[in-house]
């Protein structure tokens, strides 16, 4: 594993910010990292990254501990905070330049060229960061968060500021780079996990309370599974309801039904299988599948409850 988080404890005085957090995140993997403001993201990130010490537990990146090695796993990491801190008077490649000399990069400027071009800030390489937009500033953190070619990225708000051209830009960078690297990202627009991510951690007042692939998440708290069939002619709902493990048959019009069932049941099998023993003509087959939104919204409008990790 890449990051290994294992009961992760922070107090800030009485204050219990982050609760025996644990996961892990693999190699050639998009991790997104949610919760709503004030979860603990951002402090869970900051003691993975080496910012902050944990008051209990441990983060192991690349098989260092960020407590006791933090030189050696800070070397793995690129880290692009939410408030990106950059040097405003200094130029767009001028300020790349001096972070490569920082993280003591190997052919430095080739590696700024090729960061500026990846990150499109080709047309402002030769600006002072300060007269950049939001958008471009967010740029510059994503370029020198890569300039080391760290095993992992972590990143904070990454398309912030961004216009809508741009976030899909940075959105297939960072699927890219989730092809040979291990990406943690924390975000609140949650159309960009399901875009970007392979599996989601979602954290609520400090808990774990989801840790899943994408698809498995929706699925899990669902609460129910709805499949909706299309007919060319009409069908007695019965033949519906005679299905196992049907719940619910509700009529849409123009012969077609939403049909319920519980969420470890796919009936859509079962369906195909009664057109074809009745000789009905099927038009239209197909799950409804829940949104990484409605899940978030269900585990974090509730008292936590923490998952197994």
């Amino acid at each position: 594993m890449s990051v290994v988080v294992n009961g992760l404890v922070k107090i800030y005085g009485e204050q219990l910010a982050v609760n025996k957090v644990s996961f892990e995140a693999q190699k050639k993997e998009v991790l997104g990292f949610l919760g709503p403001n004030g979860a603990g993201k951002t402090t869970t990130m900051k003691i993975i990254t080496g910012y902050i010490p944990p008051s209990e537990g441990d983060a192991v990146v690349c098989g260092f501990n960020v407590s006791t090695q933090p030189m050696e796993a800070r070397a793995h990491i690129g880290y692009l905070p939410e408030h990106n801190p950059l040097y405003k008077e200094m130029y767009v490649r001028e300020y790349l330049e001096f972070t490569a000399g920082v993280h003591k990069v190997n052919s430095p400027l080739k590696r700024v060229n090729e960061m500026i071009e990846k990150t499109g800030l080709a047309s402002h390489r030769h600006k002072q960061i300060g007269q950049l937009s939001k958008g471009y500033r967010q740029r510059v953190g994503l370029a020198q968060a890569m300039l080391h070619n760290p095993d992992v990225l972590i990143l904070d708000e990454p398309t912030s500021g961004l216009d809508p051209n741009q976030i899909i830009e940075i959105r297939q960078l960072i699927k890219e780079l989730g092809k040979e690297k291990t990406v943690i990202l924390s975000t609140h627009i949650l159309s960009e996990v399901e875009a970007v991510c392979d599996r989601a951690v979602i954290i609520n007042k400090g808990v774990l309370v989801a840790n899943a692939p994408i698809e498995q998440l929706k699925d899990q708290f669902s609460g129910h599974s709805i499949v909706t069939a299309g007919f060319k002619s009409a069908i007695n709902p019965q033949l519906l309801k005679s299905i196992p493990n049907v719940q619910q048959v509700k009529p849409l019009g123009e012969n077609r039904w939403q049909i319920t069932s519980a969420p470890e049941h796919d009936i859509r099998a079962e369906v195909f299988q009664l057109a074809v023993h009745h000789q009905l003509i099927l038009l239209e087959l197909h799950k409804e599948v829940q949104s990484v939104e409605n899940v978030f919204q269900q585990l974090t409008k509730q008292n936590p409850t923490p998952t197994e990790q």
